[in-house]
């Protein structure tokens, strides 16, 4: 029943070993060197001693090399104790000149009374030398300081990611590029992301930039043991090499050896359960939950066969020993068993958790974390159990419900995980998120309740702990490494930026631009109250209810207002602004029947009214403003409920290019309704509409050129025979173009050609018949320069021949900015898509960075050009986002767009570029607590007018 206490299995709980006391880096190898040739002295001459003539054994040739690793078998990994005591860094590029960082807010990551100071930071020899003042006379030995003035902006630890495959799953995505998964078995302990290292990733400045220093890089999850992660810097060296952005090179050298001399350096290894190495291999639960217990008592095996053979050797006893028992290819999963690798497991679901949290204990390995993990929230007292410590949970803050095993999974998450005392860290599965954004999802999760402290911690000290790293990275320390990040705002505010990124003591950014931001945005942003909505998560078990309720009252009242903007045809603008300067003049908003009947200061002014309404329902928005409702587009939104379950959604349009089309479907001139396949009350889109979004206009999937007629539908509706749930049933026409091989975009450009110029038959006379005559807009995805060079050049050649006027609109747009002065002159729309553009394949590798990397980003250099632009979402889960990502585009222009701007982004701007009619009076408006929608504040009701109904959230 739901709701109800299940009583927890038992497992063995066993506490971690203290740490042993380490010796310095040199003194412990001449101990071990030492140790060896005296151990095989001892065993000679005790051997010639205690045994008959008759029976004396013979010493093995290679005892003493054997002896040694003996002695090694128990060492635990970490550095020496007086390794903060260094005086420059192993990882030092001789020639870095010394930097001060002057008058900083330093959030240190400490928690002794010391996280936030006021000060400097003087960096020399790749470390952090001073942090607070710094004194004259110091400074004064430094002839040549670079001096760096913060300005009292706020300076953090370098980002660290957990959970990336950066430099081996290859940005852009190419067939030669990709190393993230081998095929070759469920079990591959003994492979090593090393090998796959592409260190010429076009990722690696762009991650940087966003203030990112160190990543994990980590095999990909189709087997159950991938292979061994590598922990990296990101910054350029001068070697070139892969080997080169080690953090700690386990190995020797030049060599491939796992060297344990001098101290041991954790090693990393990938797990993963569930769904994806069962997909892969065609296997269960089952048959992985197997793979592992048996890859474990194997390397078991000759864990005790090596602790048997040191037992005898010690004693000198080498008669019928033979040789060390080892095997390269497990020496690897030995080393789990001997605690001296970080296990990271790709896991989402409870019964997974508990498989692995049982195997731990059976074959007694820590866990350091369980990546991507939707349900740990569920479950922490399973996790409690895990052998030797709790894993570290490492999460997205909003991406779930992509697949059956991320249904379950909540923005709640880490605030509900960090309540029950375990350690959050906050990821990106890089590129399935853009690294450079990883603060980003911190942001998401302090502002769904997580702790300030515990959300910024979360990309810096925790994941440092994690990977038992926190005695050089991860804090703003004497003696640590000095990666850091100075920013623009504090870190947790929505946009934060880097001004500045230090690696090693290098500044990793060349004339970096730089953004101005409101004073408030130097504090750590207030955050909504999710107290009710978290419990309700827990108590529905991931599952609450979403749909919206409506008011009871016919008449609604909203006091204390700051705005309210509203749209005019396909414009949005300012209509009320409160005097700030006088608390008796907020604003008051009367609503009735879903029709915004009065906006002014004070309650007096709308008395008239609500005149006569002893009902009316009054809500305090406590600053708050109301806006346009918001659109989505890009997605399939309202076509798919999980997009790994076909069972779950509409599915793809045949192809006319590639395969034939049945003629019970319309042959060679079927155009498919986006209408048709409509799913109403997806989690998705309900969770979409309750941020704002309470619209999305989303066309047929296709994998290839032609897709079909889009449609316009109410994202809060409970199906579509209910009143306003379809908006629009068709808008425009969809084709998209794409450099894939076969057909070729000549192809696919001759065939749009032909569409446009000659005779065709059933729906596509008639919808390109109204697009011919500029009635509808044809929307082109589209994102190479070169393909909306020749769509652009089509466009001219039609009009030329058919002597009028196409509307036409490229979606994704990645290389737009290329043509920004073509499209403006040719009056052709983009919607940007990603909002914020990444280079994932070849033909969006042409970005524009925005800021720091470049002064303006896509959407101003479009906009100053005349070119209408609007921004679209890449994955349904990501429609709730939309507001952030306008909120974003309005920061990075630096003033350029208003606010009223940035709305148009994802409301009127959209339809009118994909064909849905302007509609001022019936539009839906969003209601907002504690700040504008552009802010992070808290959606609490929807007006519309369509309904005649408010929806209360």
């Amino acid at each position: 029943m739901v709701g109800e206490h299940t009583k927890l299995p038992t497992y063995t709980h066993v506490p971690a070993q203290p740490k042993s006391r380490r010796l310095s880096r040199g003194l412990r190898v001449v101990l071990a060197i030492t140790f060896s040739l005296v151990a095989f002295q001892y065993v000679r001459l005790y051997s010639e001693v205690t045994r008959p003539s008759r029976e004396s054994t013979q010493v093995p040739l290679r005892a003493a090399e054997w002896l040694d690793k003996c002695q090694l078998l128990d060492v635990k990994p970490g550095p020496p104790e007086d390794f903060n005591t260094r005086t420059q860094s192993d990882r030092f590029v001789p020639g870095t000149r010394p930097t001060l960082i002057a008058n900083a807010t330093i959030w240190t990551g400490r928690i002794d009374g010391l996280e936030v100071l006021q000060g400097d930071i003087l960096l020399d020899g790749g470390l952090i030398k001073r942090v607070g003042v710094v004194d004259g006379d110091l400074l004064d030995q430094y002839a040549h300081l670079i001096r760096v003035d913060a300005q009292g902006q706020w300076v953090s630890p370098g980002i660290i990611d957990l959970h990336s495959h950066l430099g081996v799953d290859s940005v852009p995505e190419l067939r030669g590029g990709d190393d993230t998964n081998s095929f070759k078995g469920p079990v591959l302990p003994w492979l090593r992301a090393l090998d796959g290292l592409n260190t010429r990733d076009d990722a690696y400045k762009l991650s940087i930039a966003g203030g990112l220093t160190t990543a994990l890089v980590l095999p990909g999850s189709a087997n159950a043991i991938g292979g061994q992660a590598i922990l990296i810097k990101l910054r350029p060296t001068a070697d070139r090499a892969p080997t080169g952005k080690l953090l700690e090179n386990p190995y020797e050298r030049n060599d491939s050896v796992y060297d344990p001399h001098a101290y041991f350096r954790y090693r990393h290894m990938k797990y993963a359960c569930g769904e994806n190495p069962d997909r892969v291999y065609s296997n269960t639960r089952m048959d992985t939950a197997w793979a592992f217990r048996k890859a474990y008592e194997h390397a078991r095996k000759i864990k005790e066969a090596q602790d048997n053979f040191c037992a005898k050797a010690t004693r000198g006893d080498w008669a019928g020993l033979g040789d060390y028992p080892e095997d390269l290819q497990w020496e690897a999963l030995v080393d789990v068993l001997r605690g001296r690798v970080k296990v990271h497991t790709h896991c989402y679901e409870t019964v997974d958790l508990d498989d692995l949290v049982r195997i731990s204990n059976e074959f007694q390995f820590p866990i350091a974390a369980f990546h991507h993990a939707h349900e740990t929230y569920l479950v922490p007292d399973v996790l409690k159990c895990a052998y030797g410590h709790p894993p570290a949970v490492a999460l997205f803050a909003t991406q779930a419900r992509y697949k059956r095993e991320a249904y379950r999974g909540s923005e709640f998450a880490p605030r509900i995980l960090a309540e029950h005392g375990l350690q959050v860290v906050m990821k990106s599965d890089h590129p399935v998120l853009n690294s450079r954004y990883l603060v980003y999802e911190a942001q998401q999760a302090h502002y769904y309740g997580l702790p300030h402290n515990l959300a910024l911690a979360a990309v810096t000290t925790t994941p440092a702990k994690v990977l038992g790293q926190d005695h050089r990275i991860g804090y703003v320390k004497e003696g640590y490494d000095a990666d850091l990040v100075l920013w623009d705002s504090h870190p947790l505010a929505l946009g934060a930026t880097p001004q500045q990124v230090w690696i090693d003591g290098i500044a990793q950014l060349a004339s970096p631009h730089l953004l101005s931001k409101p004073a408030s945005f130097q504090k750590v942003p207030q955050t909504p109250d999710f107290d009710k909505e978290a419990k309700e998560t827990l108590k529905y078990d991931g599952l609450p209810p979403l749909e919206p309720v409506r008011s009871k009252s016919n008449t609604v009242v909203f006091t204390n207002v700051s705005s309210v903007f509203l749209r005019e045809e396909y414009t949005v603008r300012e209509a009320f602004a409160a005097d700030s300067s006088n608390a008796l003049a907020a604003g008051v908003a009367v609503v009735r029947d879903g029709q915004l009947m009065c906006v002014e200061s004070g309650i007096s002014a709308c008395a008239q009214s609500i005149h006569g309404d002893e009902d009316a329902e009054f809500v305090d928005l406590e600053g708050g403003s109301i806006a346009p409702g918001l659109v989505s587009t890009g997605a399939p939104l309202g076509l798919q409920e999980i997009d790994q379950e076909a069972s779950t959604q509409d599915g793809y349009v045949f192809d006319a290019l590639t395969e034939g089309v049945p003629e019970i479907v319309g042959g060679s001139g079927a155009l498919i309704r986006a209408a048709d396949g409509l799913q109403f009350a997806t989690r998705d889109a309900l969770l979409a509409y309750r941020a704002g979004v309470t619209s999305g206009i989303v066309a047929p999937q296709t994998r290839g050129f032609l897709a079909g007629l889009n449609t316009a539908f109410s994202t809060g509706a409970r199906h579509k025979l209910e009143k306003g749930a379809l908006v629009q049933e068709i808008g425009g026409v969809h084709v998209a173009i794409h450099p894939v091989g076969s057909p070729s975009v000549s192809t696919q450009i001759a065939a749009l050609r032909h569409l446009l110029l000659s005779e065709t038959n059933g729906d596509i006379k008639q919808w390109f018949g109204k697009i011919k005559q500029g009635e509808v807009p044809l929307a082109v995805e589209a994102n190479s320069a070169d393909i909306i060079a020749s769509v652009l050049t089509l466009k001219a050649e039609v009009e030329s021949k058919l002597h009028t006027s196409l509307k036409l609109t490229i979606i994704g747009g990645s290389e737009a900015h290329l043509l920004a002065q073509e499209l403006g002159a040719a009056n052709v729309g983009v919607i940007l898509n990603p909002a914020r553009p990444f280079p994932n394949d070849w033909e969006e590798r042409r970005i524009i960075a925005g800021p720091p990397l470049t002064e303006k980003n896509a959407v101003l250099t479009l906009a100053e050009n005349g070119v209408t632009v609007g921004l679209g979402i890449k994955e349904v889960w990501d429609a709730r986002n939309a507001r952030f990502d306008l909120a974003w585009a309005a920061l990075e222009s630096n003033g350029a767009l208003s606010k009223a701007d940035a709305l148009a982004l994802a409301s009127v701007n959209l339809e009118k570029l994909l064909g849905v009619k302007a509609d001022s009076v019936r539009g839906d408006l969003v209601v907002t607590r504690g700040g504008d929608l552009l802010e992070f504040s808290k959606v609490v009701a929807i007006i519309s007018p369509r309904r005649r109904v408010v929806d209360l959230l």
